[in-house]
Parts: structure tokens; sequence; C-alpha cells
């Protein structure tokens, strides 16, 4: 038979006080409500000794908070999103909250399901790396007066709290620096996507290139197509179709990844001739041969950044009262990839 769990109602009657009294200590009031240290040490140690554990879904209801925050990205898996969640969730730890992390895999009905049913376990808010279609959900969250906080790419013409890169600028200054390692005819490597974050890197791409009065040579994948597996099969013909090409510049890590298993299978020569930068640097980069050049998001100053947007909207009555929109600098990162042959 399941042992019936202990309550701060048996913890009061075990050592004559008021539930009350055991309440204000369990939640550590005991200093406001002038409660001893004396009758303090006793109640926590009771607790302690009978390894008492609060009932989360009973708190919450009584205090209108879970101490929990949703974080979304589009794959945990990813290098870049799992490094900047294993930061946030250190730093939520210490402002009192526990994360829950899932993946959206940039689908709609997927985000949909997921937020629906976080909101309705009362977490006490969102961060979300939002799909390309679920704009509607994040206003309607809004509207219902839940913190929320877009990541990474953000939806015009919705107000809404973000923190995002420059994204334009990023793209920009890599390809330049390409341009001035004598470097004429750039690839970009990107998906066929309008979300913000990557309209903006080929922006970037291509406003450098025009500067510069060089042809841009891009190509855009389906993210669909990139689910499936197929996006090597895209990267080869793109460069079978242009034999001209002296440089590549892809916009994620992981199509930096698969275009380097291109090159490695069809052309390991073309590694070392062709001039390369990722956009998200990832630790096997470093130990390429060459060691990739990369655009690098400052993950510390990220995860620093949505916690200061964060909690003072979970304080708020009304979080429409402000809205940040943080954007934040990148770094290049250069290695012997992107260097002059």
């Amino acid at each position: 038979m399941k042992k019936k769990p202990v309550s701060i109602r048996n913890i009061a009657e075990e050592l004559k006080i008021s539930v009350t009294t055991v309440s204000f200590v369990l939640n550590g009031k005991a200093k406001e409500k002038h409660i001893s240290k004396e009758l303090t040490k006793k109640v926590l140690d009771y607790a302690k000794l009978i390894n008492y554990r609060p009932n989360q879904i009973a708190q919450s209801l009584r205090t209108g908070k879970s101490k929990l925050l949703v974080f979304m990205v589009e794959d945990i898996s990813n290098n870049f999103f799992s490094k900047l969640a294993r930061i946030f969730e250190d730093i939520a730890y210490e402002k009192g909250y526990k994360v829950i992390f899932c993946s959206n895999e940039n689908d709609d009905e997927k985000s949909n399901e997921l937020i629906t049913l976080f909101n309705f376990r009362q977490v006490d808010g969102f961060i979300i790396v939002p799909s390309p279609g679920i704009k509607d959900t994040i206003e309607n969250l809004i509207k219902d007066n839940i913190p929320v906080i877009l990541l990474d790419r953000f939806f015009e013409g919705l107000d809404c709290n973000s923190v995002v890169i420059d994204n334009e600028q990023a793209s920009f200054d890599a390809t330049q620096h390409l341009i001035q390692n004598k470097f004429k005819n750039i690839g970009f490597v990107t998906t066929a996507s309008d979300q913000s974050q990557m309209h903006g890197r080929l922006v970037g791409y291509e406003r450098a290139a025009e500067e510069n009065g060089l042809k841009p040579n891009t190509l855009q994948i389906p993210f669909n197509e990139i689910i499936k597996g197929k996006g090597k099969q895209y990267i080869k013909e793109f460069i079978d179709q242009h034999a001209d090409l002296d440089a590549m510049f892809f916009a994620t890590n992981y199509l930096a990844q698969s275009g380097l298993e291109v090159l490695k299978e069809n052309n390991p020569r073309l590694i070392k001739d062709l001039g390369i930068i990722a956009f998200d640097d990832n630790d096997m980069f470093k130990i390429y041969d060459p060691a990739i050049t990369s655009v690098s998001q400052p993950l510390l100053e990220i995860s620093t950044k949505l916690m200061e947007v964060m909690l003072p909207l979970l304080k708020k009555k009304d979080v429409t009262e402000t809205s940040h929109k943080v954007i934040l600098k990148t770094e290049l990162i250069i290695r012997e990839s992107s260097l002059q042959k």
C-alpha cells in the first residue's frame, strides 16, 4: 500500500503549533513573520527528519506560482541550443526557478500543443524559439498576462519581449572578412525561411556582396528537406553546379556540418582550398583541419539577459506594461579556414 504523503498539518500537529506557522517557516518567511530562530529550527529539523516534500500542485494553486519556466527551442540536441539551455538552467536555479526544456522542431502544431500543455500546468513563464506560424498563439499568451520572451527570432509587428542577436550585421561582417581575404565567389548556404534570424543572415550576406560588386550565390534548402536528411544532397548539387566557388558561408552550424561532410566525401581537397565560415560555433570546429572560422553568439550574455527580462515580468500584474527588445552582438572567431589561400 502506497504511503500517504506527509502534510504541513501533520507537522503542525506533531509539534503542537499552528499550520500557519509551519507554512511560514517552510516558505522562508520565518524572519518576516517574526518567528523565533529556535522554533524555525525545530520545524525545519522535523521536516528534514520525516523527509517532507511540499505538494507542488497545491502550492502553485495557493500561491499562483509554480516556480517553473519553459525553455522551448527548435532542437535541444543542437549544440547552440543545448549549451544555451545549460547556462540558463544554472542562472534560473540561482533565482529559485526550475526549467522545463522541450523541442518544437520548428513545427507549429507541436509548438501549439506544448504551449497549451504547459500553460494548463500553470508554469510561470515561457522562453520560446518560435516556429513560423505561432504569432497568434504568442499574442494570446500575452493577452492572458503570461510572461513570454522570444529567443533567437521574433515576429514583425508583435509587441513581445525578445532577446536576439544582430544577425544581419554578423552575416555582413563574416562575408566582409572573406572578401578582405581575397575570396570573390562566395556561396551562401541557408534554409528557405522567412523567419527573422535567417532573413537577417541572408540580407547581411547579400549586402556585403553588393557593396563589393560581387554576385551572390545562394542555396536555400527547404527546412522539411533538412529534417528528412536531404540537406547533403542539396549542398552536393550546389557545389557541383558552381565549380567556380572559392568560399562557402553556412548560415547554421548544422548546415556547416553537412557541408563539411559533403566536401570530405566527394572532394576532400576543397576543405583546404575553399574559404569556409559557419554561423554558430561548435567545439568540433576547433579540431578540424583546417579549423573552421565561425560566428559565435554570446551564450552567457544571452542567458543573463533572458533572466534579467524575465524576472520583472514574473512580478508584474500586467506583462504588457513594458516590452524589451534586446539585440546583442556576435563575435567572429577567425580560424584557418577563412584565411587567404
